[in-house]
Protein backbone atom coordinates (compact mmCIF):
# COMPACT_ATOMS: atom_id res chain seq x y z
CA UNK A 1 0.00 0.00 0.00
CA UNK A 2 1.08 3.55 -0.66
CA UNK A 3 0.35 6.87 0.85
CA UNK A 4 -1.39 9.37 -1.30
CA UNK A 5 0.91 11.94 -2.75
CA UNK A 6 4.04 9.87 -2.14
CA UNK A 7 6.38 9.86 -5.12
CA UNK A 8 8.58 7.01 -6.26
CA UNK A 9 11.74 7.21 -8.38
CA UNK A 10 12.18 4.37 -10.81
CA UNK A 11 15.77 3.52 -11.88
CA UNK A 12 16.57 1.60 -15.01
CA UNK A 13 20.08 0.29 -14.44
CA UNK A 14 20.43 -1.33 -17.81
CA UNK A 15 19.49 1.81 -19.74
CA UNK A 16 21.58 4.06 -17.51
CA UNK A 17 24.54 1.74 -18.08
CA UNK A 18 24.08 1.96 -21.82
CA UNK A 19 24.06 5.76 -21.65
CA UNK A 20 27.27 5.84 -19.61
CA UNK A 21 29.06 3.39 -21.91
CA UNK A 22 27.94 5.31 -24.98
CA UNK A 23 29.20 8.59 -23.49
CA UNK A 24 32.55 7.05 -22.58
CA UNK A 25 32.85 5.56 -26.06
CA UNK A 26 32.21 8.94 -27.68
CA UNK A 27 34.85 10.59 -25.47
CA UNK A 28 37.37 7.86 -26.27
CA UNK A 29 36.68 8.26 -29.98
CA UNK A 30 37.21 11.99 -29.74
CA UNK A 31 40.46 11.41 -27.79
CA UNK A 32 41.69 8.96 -30.43
CA UNK A 33 40.99 11.43 -33.21
CA UNK A 34 42.91 14.08 -31.26
CA UNK A 35 45.91 11.80 -30.86
CA UNK A 36 45.93 10.95 -34.57
CA UNK A 37 45.72 14.60 -35.48
CA UNK A 38 48.53 15.41 -33.07
CA UNK A 39 50.71 12.68 -34.59
CA UNK A 40 50.30 14.00 -38.13
CA UNK A 41 51.03 17.52 -36.95
CA UNK A 42 54.20 16.38 -35.19
CA UNK A 43 55.42 14.10 -37.99
CA UNK A 44 57.06 16.88 -40.09
CA UNK A 45 58.90 18.10 -36.97
CA UNK A 46 60.13 14.57 -36.22
CA UNK A 47 61.37 14.18 -39.80
CA UNK A 48 63.22 17.50 -39.70
CA UNK A 49 64.83 16.66 -36.33
CA UNK A 50 65.87 13.22 -37.61
CA UNK A 51 67.42 14.75 -40.73
CA UNK A 52 69.30 17.34 -38.68
CA UNK A 53 70.67 14.68 -36.32
CA UNK A 54 71.66 12.51 -39.27
CA UNK A 55 73.36 15.51 -40.88
CA UNK A 56 75.34 16.24 -37.72
CA UNK A 57 76.44 12.61 -37.44
CA UNK A 58 77.30 12.53 -41.15
CA UNK A 59 79.28 15.77 -40.93
CA UNK A 60 81.38 14.97 -37.89
CA UNK A 61 81.30 11.26 -36.97
CA UNK A 62 80.35 8.58 -39.51
CA UNK A 63 79.10 8.80 -43.08
CA UNK A 64 77.83 6.16 -45.48
CA UNK A 65 79.33 6.09 -48.97
CA UNK A 66 78.19 4.39 -52.15
CA UNK A 67 80.78 2.55 -54.27
CA UNK A 68 80.18 3.70 -57.87
CA UNK A 69 82.86 1.82 -59.82
CA UNK A 70 84.98 -1.33 -60.07
CA UNK A 71 88.24 0.39 -59.07
CA UNK A 72 88.45 -1.28 -55.63
CA UNK A 73 87.37 -4.81 -56.58
CA UNK A 74 87.42 -7.39 -55.05
CA UNK A 75 87.75 -5.58 -51.73
CA UNK A 76 84.76 -3.39 -52.60
CA UNK A 77 82.25 -4.17 -55.31
CA UNK A 78 80.19 -1.72 -57.33
CA UNK A 79 77.01 -0.73 -55.42
CA UNK A 80 78.49 -1.68 -52.02
CA UNK A 81 77.90 0.74 -49.16
CA UNK A 82 80.63 1.46 -46.64
CA UNK A 83 80.78 3.44 -43.43
CA UNK A 84 83.55 6.02 -43.15
CA UNK A 85 85.01 7.04 -39.80
CA UNK A 86 85.56 10.82 -39.87
CA UNK A 87 87.09 11.05 -36.39
CA UNK A 88 89.87 8.46 -36.57
CA UNK A 89 92.45 10.80 -38.10
CA UNK A 90 91.98 13.23 -35.25
CA UNK A 91 93.59 10.68 -32.94
CA UNK A 92 96.09 8.98 -35.28
CA UNK A 93 97.88 9.59 -38.56
CA UNK A 94 96.79 8.08 -41.85
CA UNK A 95 98.56 4.74 -42.28
CA UNK A 96 99.68 2.76 -45.30
CA UNK A 97 97.02 0.23 -46.19
CA UNK A 98 94.09 2.38 -45.01
CA UNK A 99 91.15 2.55 -47.40
CA UNK A 100 90.25 6.24 -47.50
CA UNK A 101 87.54 8.38 -49.03
CA UNK A 102 88.72 11.76 -50.28
CA UNK A 103 87.39 14.68 -52.24
CA UNK A 104 88.69 15.28 -55.75
CA UNK A 105 87.20 18.78 -56.03
CA UNK A 106 89.53 21.10 -57.99
CA UNK A 107 91.95 18.24 -58.63
CA UNK A 108 90.97 14.88 -60.07
CA UNK A 109 88.26 14.45 -62.66
CA UNK A 110 85.30 12.32 -61.53
CA UNK A 111 85.53 8.58 -62.20
CA UNK A 112 81.85 8.55 -63.15
CA UNK A 113 79.83 11.21 -64.93
CA UNK A 114 76.51 12.12 -63.32
CA UNK A 115 73.79 14.23 -64.91
CA UNK A 116 73.17 17.55 -63.22
CA UNK A 117 69.82 17.73 -61.36
CA UNK A 118 67.15 19.29 -63.53
CA UNK A 119 65.52 21.34 -60.74
CA UNK A 120 66.03 22.34 -57.08
CA UNK A 121 63.85 19.48 -55.82
CA UNK A 122 65.94 16.91 -57.67
CA UNK A 123 69.11 18.62 -56.41
CA UNK A 124 67.83 18.34 -52.82
CA UNK A 125 67.09 14.64 -53.16
CA UNK A 126 70.51 14.13 -54.77
CA UNK A 127 72.10 15.82 -51.77
CA UNK A 128 70.09 13.68 -49.31
CA UNK A 129 70.94 10.52 -51.26
CA UNK A 130 74.65 11.37 -51.24
CA UNK A 131 74.59 12.17 -47.53
CA UNK A 132 73.08 8.79 -46.69
CA UNK A 133 75.17 6.77 -49.14
CA UNK A 134 72.26 5.94 -51.44
CA UNK A 135 73.77 7.59 -54.52
CA UNK A 136 77.45 8.26 -55.30
CA UNK A 137 79.16 11.59 -54.83
CA UNK A 138 80.52 12.78 -58.16
CA UNK A 139 83.77 14.13 -56.70
CA UNK A 140 84.36 11.54 -53.97
CA UNK A 141 86.96 8.81 -54.45
CA UNK A 142 87.85 5.70 -52.49
CA UNK A 143 91.37 4.25 -52.75
CA UNK A 144 94.00 2.46 -50.69
CA UNK A 145 96.90 4.44 -49.22
CA UNK A 146 100.20 3.03 -50.45
CA UNK A 147 102.56 5.87 -49.52
CA UNK A 148 102.58 8.51 -46.78
CA UNK A 149 104.69 11.69 -46.65
CA UNK A 150 108.39 10.98 -47.20
CA UNK A 151 107.88 7.52 -48.75
CA UNK A 152 109.45 6.58 -52.06
CA UNK A 153 107.05 4.41 -54.06
CA UNK A 154 108.40 2.47 -57.01
CA UNK A 155 107.16 -0.10 -59.46
CA UNK A 156 108.27 -2.50 -60.26
CA UNK A 157 111.13 -4.56 -58.80
CA UNK A 158 112.61 -7.67 -60.45
CA UNK A 159 109.61 -9.72 -59.27
CA UNK A 160 107.11 -7.16 -60.55
CA UNK A 161 106.18 -5.87 -57.08
CA UNK A 162 105.53 -2.38 -55.76
CA UNK A 163 108.19 -1.26 -53.28
CA UNK A 164 107.89 1.28 -50.48
CA UNK A 165 111.23 2.73 -49.39
CA UNK A 166 112.94 -0.19 -51.08
CA UNK A 167 110.80 -2.82 -49.33
CA UNK A 168 108.47 -4.91 -51.49
CA UNK A 169 104.86 -5.22 -50.38
CA UNK A 170 102.86 -8.43 -50.88
CA UNK A 171 99.52 -7.36 -52.36
CA UNK A 172 97.96 -10.78 -52.95
CA UNK A 173 95.54 -10.28 -50.06
CA UNK A 174 93.71 -7.42 -51.76
CA UNK A 175 94.87 -7.11 -55.39
CA UNK A 176 92.23 -8.02 -57.98
CA UNK A 177 92.78 -11.59 -59.21
CA UNK A 178 94.92 -11.63 -62.35
CA UNK A 179 95.97 -7.97 -62.05
CA UNK A 180 99.59 -6.87 -62.04
CA UNK A 181 100.63 -4.41 -59.31
CA UNK A 182 100.96 -1.85 -62.11
CA UNK A 183 100.90 -1.86 -65.90
CA UNK A 184 103.23 1.15 -65.98
CA UNK A 185 106.54 1.81 -64.24
CA UNK A 186 106.82 4.75 -61.89
CA UNK A 187 108.89 6.13 -59.05
CA UNK A 188 107.75 8.98 -56.83
CA UNK A 189 108.68 10.45 -53.46
CA UNK A 190 105.55 11.55 -51.59
CA UNK A 191 105.74 15.26 -50.67
CA UNK A 192 104.85 16.55 -47.19
CA UNK A 193 101.13 16.59 -46.35
CA UNK A 194 100.25 14.35 -49.30
CA UNK A 195 99.48 10.67 -50.01
CA UNK A 196 100.03 8.19 -52.84
CA UNK A 197 96.84 6.15 -53.37
CA UNK A 198 95.95 3.23 -55.64
CA UNK A 199 92.87 1.15 -56.37
CA UNK A 200 92.88 -2.59 -55.68
CA UNK A 201 91.66 -3.28 -59.23
CA UNK A 202 94.78 -1.80 -60.81
CA UNK A 203 93.86 -2.43 -64.46
CA UNK A 204 90.76 -0.17 -64.28
CA UNK A 205 91.61 2.22 -61.44
CA UNK A 206 92.25 5.88 -62.26
CA UNK A 207 94.46 6.47 -59.24
CA UNK A 208 97.68 8.34 -58.47
CA UNK A 209 99.40 6.68 -61.44
CA UNK A 210 96.95 8.40 -63.81
CA UNK A 211 97.75 11.85 -62.39
CA UNK A 212 101.56 11.92 -62.31
CA UNK A 213 101.47 14.92 -64.65
CA UNK A 214 99.23 16.91 -62.29
CA UNK A 215 100.47 19.24 -59.53
CA UNK A 216 101.69 17.00 -56.73
CA UNK A 217 102.80 14.28 -59.14
CA UNK A 218 99.68 12.20 -58.64
CA UNK A 219 99.60 12.50 -54.86
CA UNK A 220 96.53 13.84 -53.03
CA UNK A 221 96.41 16.43 -50.21
CA UNK A 222 95.89 14.94 -46.77
CA UNK A 223 93.40 17.70 -45.96
CA UNK A 224 91.13 16.37 -48.74
CA UNK A 225 90.72 13.03 -46.93
CA UNK A 226 87.18 12.69 -45.58
CA UNK A 227 87.82 9.60 -43.48
CA UNK A 228 88.69 5.91 -43.32
CA UNK A 229 86.32 3.28 -44.72
CA UNK A 230 86.20 0.65 -41.98
CA UNK A 231 83.22 -1.60 -42.68
CA UNK A 232 80.95 -2.76 -45.51
CA UNK A 233 77.32 -2.46 -44.40
CA UNK A 234 75.46 -3.31 -47.60
CA UNK A 235 74.62 -5.80 -48.97
CA UNK A 236 74.27 -7.73 -45.72
CA UNK A 237 75.84 -10.89 -47.11
CA UNK A 238 79.07 -8.93 -47.75
CA UNK A 239 79.15 -7.09 -44.42
CA UNK A 240 82.69 -7.16 -42.99
CA UNK A 241 85.43 -5.09 -41.40
CA UNK A 242 88.11 -3.56 -43.66
CA UNK A 243 91.42 -4.15 -41.84
CA UNK A 244 94.89 -2.94 -42.79
CA UNK A 245 96.66 -5.79 -44.67
CA UNK A 246 99.52 -7.43 -42.77
CA UNK A 247 102.09 -6.57 -45.44
CA UNK A 248 102.00 -2.95 -44.27
CA UNK A 249 103.14 -4.04 -40.79
CA UNK A 250 106.61 -5.03 -42.02
CA UNK A 251 109.27 -3.69 -39.62
CA UNK A 252 111.32 -2.40 -42.58
CA UNK A 253 108.49 -0.04 -43.56
CA UNK A 254 108.15 1.30 -40.03
CA UNK A 255 111.92 1.75 -39.70
CA UNK A 256 112.02 3.67 -42.96
CA UNK A 257 109.15 5.87 -41.83
CA UNK A 258 110.97 6.65 -38.59
CA UNK A 259 114.27 7.30 -40.35
CA UNK A 260 112.81 9.86 -42.77
CA UNK A 261 112.06 12.56 -40.14
CA UNK A 262 115.43 11.88 -38.48
CA UNK A 263 117.26 12.34 -41.78
CA UNK A 264 115.35 15.57 -42.43
CA UNK A 265 116.25 16.73 -38.94
CA UNK A 266 119.97 16.15 -39.56
CA UNK A 267 119.73 17.84 -42.95
CA UNK A 268 118.18 20.89 -41.35
CA UNK A 269 120.64 20.95 -38.48
CA UNK A 270 123.80 21.03 -40.64
CA UNK A 271 123.27 24.59 -42.01
CA UNK A 272 122.35 25.84 -38.54
CA UNK A 273 125.58 24.43 -37.02
CA UNK A 274 127.66 25.87 -39.86
CA UNK A 275 126.11 29.30 -39.37
CA UNK A 276 126.72 29.13 -35.62
CA UNK A 277 130.40 28.32 -36.18
CA UNK A 278 130.79 31.29 -38.52
CA UNK A 279 129.24 33.63 -35.99
CA UNK A 280 131.46 32.21 -33.23
CA UNK A 281 134.62 32.82 -35.28
CA UNK A 282 133.62 36.40 -35.90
Amino acid sequence: MTNEGQEFEVHLPAEDGVDVVAEDTQQAAKGGEGKKGSFWRELPVLIVVALLLALLIKSFVVQAFYIPSESMEDTLLKNDRVLVNKLVYRVRDIERGDVVVFSGVDSWDPEIQLEEPSNPVAAFFRWVGTAFGVVPGEKDYIKRVIGVPGDTIKCCDAQGRVTVNGTAIDEKAYLYPGDQPSQTDFEVTVPPDRLWVMGDHRSVSLDSRSHVGDPGGGTIPIDKVIGRAFVIVWPFDRAKILPIPETFSQPALQAAAGAAPLALGFAGAIPIIALRRRLTRR
